[in-house]
C-alpha cells in the first residue's frame, strides 16, 4: 500500500515538472534567443534530476526531520545538516547533470561561455526555484487532500451515525408492534391472527423495502397505513382515527421510516393513555418539495414544561439533523390534545 502511495506521490511531482519546464523554457527563449526546442530539451533535460532530488528532499527527508520529537534543538540542527547537504546536492549535482546532458548532445549550452563558479549559480537559481515552486504546491496539494479526507471522515461518520440511529429505530418500533399483539393474544381475541398478518407485512416492508437510502412517499404512506390498521385493532369503535394528505407527487424520494416514530408516539404515549375519546388526526402535505407532517392525538392533561422526547423522537431529531439542512420539528401540549409538527424542505437534503 505504501509502495502504490509512493508512485502515486512520483507521479504528482512528475506533472508538477511539466508547467516548471515551460516556465524556463519561456525563460531562456527571452534570455538567450534560444529557439523553442533547444529550451525545452534544456529545461527536461534539468527537470528530471529536479523531480527526482525534490521528491527524496520534500518526501522522505522533511517528513523524516518532521518525525523527530527529541528536542527543538535536535530538530533545527537536522534542519541546518538536511539543508547544507541538499543545497550542495541541488547546485553540485545539477552541474555535474548539466554537463553529462552536454556530453550526450542531449543539453545545448546558451549564451557565453561562463566559469564554473557562474555555472554553478546560475544552476542554484534554477534549483532554488524549484524548491519554492513544488515546495508551495505540494503544500496546497496536501492542504487540499486533507479538506477531502476529513469531509470523507464526515460523511462516513455521519452515514454510521444515522445507521445506528436507524438500526436503534426500528427494533424500537417492532417492539412496540409485538407489544400490541401480545395484548390481543392475552385476551385471547380473535384479531390476533389478522394482526400478525398485519405484523408480517410490515416485516416484509422492512426487510426489503428500507434497505436504500430513499423509498418513495406512496411507499411511506403504505406502512403507515399497515400501522395503523394493526393499531386500531386493540382498541373500540371508542378510537378516532383520521389520516389526510396532500401530496403533489407520490414518487418523491424520502428516507425510510422517517415518519412513522410521531405516529408510534401518537398511539403509545397519547391513544393508549387516553380514558375517554381518544383519537389521532395526521395531516400530510407535499408541495413544491415542502413536506408538512401534523399528528395531533389525544392525551392526558398535563403542563406544557413536562413534555419530553422519547427515544424514538430524539432518534428522529438527531436523524434530521443528519439529513437535512433546512427542517423544523416541534412538540406542542395544549390541554388534552398534543401535536407535533414536522416541516422539511426535502430539496436541502445534505
Amino acid at each position: 500500500m505504501k509502495k502504490l502511495f509512493e508512485i502515486k506521490r512520483f507521479i504528482f511531482y512528475l506533472w508538477l515538472g511539466l508547467p516548471f519546464v515551460l516556465l524556463w523554457a519561456w525563460h531562456d527563449i527571452t534570455s538567450f534567443e534560444a529557439t523553442f526546442l533547444q529550451a525545452l530539451l534544456n529545461n527536461f533535460w534539468r527537470v528530471i534530476y529536479i523531480i527526482v532530488v525534490n521528491f527524496i528532499f520534500f518526501e522522505y527527508v522533511v517528513s523524516f526531520v518532521l518525525r523527530k520529537k527529541q528536542s527543538i534543538v535536535f530538530n533545527i540542527l537536522l534542519c541546518i545538516v538536511s539543508l547544507f547537504v541538499f543545497m550542495i546536492i541541488w547546485s553540485y549535482g545539477l552541474y555535474v547533470w548539466r554537463s553529462l546532458g552536454v556530453a550526450l548532445h542531449i543539453y545545448t549550452p546558451l549564451g557565453p561561455r561562463s566559469e564554473i563558479k557562474t555555472l554553478l549559480a546560475s544552476q542554484m537559481a534554477f534549483s532554488a526555484g524549484s524548491i519554492f515552486f513544488f515546495g508551495i504546491i505540494r503544500h496546497i496539494y496536501n492542504f487540499i487532500k486533507l479538506k477531502q479526507a476529513e469531509q470523507q471522515l464526515r460523511i462516513e461518520k455521519q452515514a454510521a451515525e444515522l445507521n445506528y440511529l436507524r438500526a436503534q429505530t426500528n427494533p424500537h418500533f417492532l417492539f412496540n408492534t409485538l407489544n400490541n399483539i401480545y395484548s390481543l393474544a392475552r385476551d385471547k381475541s380473535d384479531l390476533a391472527p389478522e394482526s400478525i398478518l398485519r405484523l408480517s407485512k410490515i416485516l416484509r416492508f422492512m426487510l426489503y423495502e428500507t434497505g436504500g437510502e430513499y423509498i418513495s412517499i406512496e411507499q411511506e404512506l403504505k406502512i403507515i397505513d399497515d400501522y395503523i390498521a394493526l393499531e386500531k385493532l386493540r382498541y373500540d369503535d371508542s378510537l378516532r382515527v383520521n389520516f389526510k394528505n396532500d401530496i403533489e407527487d407520490m414518487k418523491q424520494a424520502l428516507p425510510p421510516l422517517l415518519l412513522i416514530p410521531l405516529v408510534e408516539n401518537a398511539f403509545k404515549h397519547g391513544v393508549s393513555e387516553t380514558r375517554d375519546q381518544p383519537f389521532v388526526d395526521i395531516l400530510l402535505s407535499v408541495n413544491k418539495r415542502h413536506l408538512t407532517f401534523v399528528v395531533k392525538n389525544s392525551s392526558e392533561t398535563y403542563v406544557e414544561e413536562n413534555v419530553k422526547e422519547n427515544i424514538g423522537l430524539s432518534n428522529l431529531r438527531r436523524q434530521l439533523e443528519l439529513l437535512y439542512t433546512d427542517y423544523d420539528l416541534s412538540l406542542q401540549q395544549g390541554g388534552s390534545v398534543f401535536t407535533a409538527t414536522l416541516k422539511i424542505n426535502l430539496a436541502s437534503h445534505v
